[in-house]
């Protein structure tokens, strides 16, 4: 089994993924890390240097190589989502989790941290309700699953993703 993991930035996606992934003795595949390999610079100056376009041809290319695996845990670019065919392969391809966050916990969570290109403007929160608003509708439409991040630990996230990929058959219960 393929599971992906999706949501704007800071939801939880590569902490989640690699205990996911633990968990469930499968390899862990951040698209990020792929993706800045690859380039053999940062996403950040990347993005400044090349644009938004450039570094979602990238992140698409890659991506189409990361879900051809037959077994592990992904996580993806908060934008992966923003492109049709990504949508498409990963909903074909994997379990989509979304992990929904609220822009307010994300900005708590999110409010120092300099590296990550789409939050460095004047209204970093303002920024956060934007993206939901656009990508929130794409999660959706992509995932199978939605988990409602909220406050609970790691541990108790990977629970209720690993519950619900049982109930829908996808895990053999042990």
């Amino acid at each position: 089994m393929l599971c992906a993991l999706i949501g704007l930035p800071g939801s939880g996606k590569s902490t989640v993924g690699r205990q996911l992934a633990r968990r469930l003795q499968l390899p862990f595949a951040d698209s990020d890390q792929v993706i800045e390999r690859k380039l053999g610079c940062s996403i950040r100056e990347y993005f400044e240097r090349e644009g938004e376009a450039r570094f979602r041809d990238v992140e698409e290319s890659v991506l189409e190589e990361l879900t051809k695996a037959q077994a592990g845990v992904l996580s993806t670019g908060g934008g992966s989502i923003l492109r049709p065919a990504n949508r498409e392969r990963l909903h074909r391809r994997c379990q989509v989790v979304y992990l929904n966050s609220s822009p307010d916990e994300l900005f708590r969570r999110l409010r120092h941290d300099v590296n990550r290109p789409l939050l460095q403007v004047a209204d970093p929160l303002g920024r956060l309700r934007d993206l939901h608003a656009v990508r929130d509708p794409l999660y959706r439409e992509t995932a199978h699953f939605i988990v409602e991040t909220g406050r609970p630990s790691v541990a108790t996230l990977v629970n209720m993703i690993l519950m619900q990929l049982e109930v829908a058959g996808t895990l053999k219960s042990s």
